[in-house]
């Protein structure tokens, strides 16, 4: 792991968004004086995740838990404020977005290495142990639009958790596959807390949260409304959920 004490670390983070962008400077000038027309996903927010801990981000469509783990990504950067994540990073979000169709699955297997900033080498030291976690072997020189969507999550999933990571983000990535696969991805990030990666979980399966994780997040409208122990604050979400 990365010399730094801190694996991820959110500093006064606000994310901003421009609701309505118009063609013309016309149906533009309007957006620019109007405060209806920008929206905070997230909004002063502060946080930090250490290494070997896992934090699960619970709350309701919208409240701005994906956009937490794109900005951790580096897919999205902040309006205002500091993100810091000090180490390779595995994004389990949106699987299978960078797969080419045209490709067979063993060429997008390189191609996905690449983008996770996997060496040819590596990738193909992992090669072997890609395809079987994927169960995809017969598969493998068959183009990737000719997969089901379980098939691409599967392949973009085994990738991504064999790039090494030390940081591994999660967006609803265990709902991959069957009931016997998605306990295999579950042994697979014990694994990794085992190994002391750090882990971020964003979900709406808050068994998952109150199972696996050290500590657990709310958020509401892009603030944190809750943070400490996953039942904790999981029976805050329940509350605030219930009316």
């Amino acid at each position: 792991m990365p010399t730094s004490s801190e694996a991820v670390g959110f500093e006064n983070v606000s994310k901003r968004f421009r609701l309505r962008d118009g063609k013309t400077l016309k149906e533009t000038l309007p957006s620019f004086v109007s405060r209806n027309s920008i929206f905070y996903a997230l909004e002063d927010l502060s946080f930090e995740v250490g290494w070997g801990e896992t934090l699960g981000i619970i709350g309701r469509n919208g409240s701005g838990k994906s956009t937490i783990l794109k900005l951790i990504a580096g897919v999205m950067t902040p309006t205002r404020g500091r993100v810091r994540a000090n180490g390779r990073i595995a994004p389990l979000i949106e699987l299978g977005a960078c797969f080419h169709p045209d490709l067979t699955g063993l060429e997008n297997v390189y191609l996905n290495a690449s983008i996770l900033g996997m060496s040819d080498r590596e990738a193909r030291e992992q090669l072997e142990s890609i395809i079987d976690f994927a169960e995809l072997a017969q598969f493998m020189d068959t183009p990737v639009k000719r997969y089901s969507s379980g098939m691409s999550l599967r392949l973009a999933f085994s990738v991504a958790i064999h790039s090494q990571p030390d940081i591994l983000l999660i967006d609803e990535a265990m709902a991959v596959g069957d009931k016997e696969f998605q306990e295999k991805c579950l042994e697979r990030m014990r694994d990794f807390q085992r190994q002391g990666a750090a882990i971020v979980v964003v979900t709406h399966a808050l068994e998952l949260v109150r199972d696996y994780c050290d500590r657990a997040m709310l958020l509401e409208h892009g603030h944190k409304a809750a943070e400490g122990a996953p039942a904790e604050v999981i029976d805050r979400y329940v509350s605030i959920a219930a009316g």
